[in-house]
């Protein structure tokens, strides 16, 4: 097999590779919405039901590519996750977006000094969500 056709089929290989997330929320329907417009989008998506949980599956698993955070959540909140998961090397790559109400300039500005790599304010639309998706880098991806 001859170069050319070697590096075609390895990049064929790796669009087939189907984008993973982790969406924690400790609201089911949130989680619902979350997991539908994510799967709308091609991610295969895994959910937890507050940090710690988060936590404890991504020690078990391969390490998603996105993850979507609730700030409020009982156990550990979701800006403990961030700090936890962004004192750990290993999650440097996957990039960690705040789902949440809390809309106070200081509270985006400590997200996004904690690790987050964006912010969604709810309520949100399904083109919200892609464009924030767009600008990690995520949205060449989708279909």
């Amino acid at each position: 097999m001859d170069q050319s056709a070697s590096n075609s089929s390895e990049s064929v290989q790796k669009s087939k590779t189907q984008l993973r997330a982790l969406v924690v929320d400790d609201s089911r329907s949130m989680r619902a919405i979350l997991r539908r417009a994510l799967e709308q989008c091609g991610f295969e998506v895994l959910e937890a039901v507050n940090g710690r949980d988060a936590v404890e599956r991504l020690a078990m698993m391969r390490i998603p590519d996105l993850a979507l955070v609730d700030w409020n959540m009982p156990e550990m909140t979701g800006i403990e996750f961030v700090i936890a998961i962004r004192s750990d090397k290993n999650y440097n790559a996957m990039r960690i977006v705040m789902v949440t109400t809390e809309t106070e300039m200081e509270q985006v500005e400590r997200a996004l000094k904690a690790g987050a790599n964006e912010y969604v304010m709810k309520p949100f639309t399904r083109e919200v969500l892609v464009d924030k998706l767009t600008l990690l880098g995520l949205g060449d991806q989708l279909p």
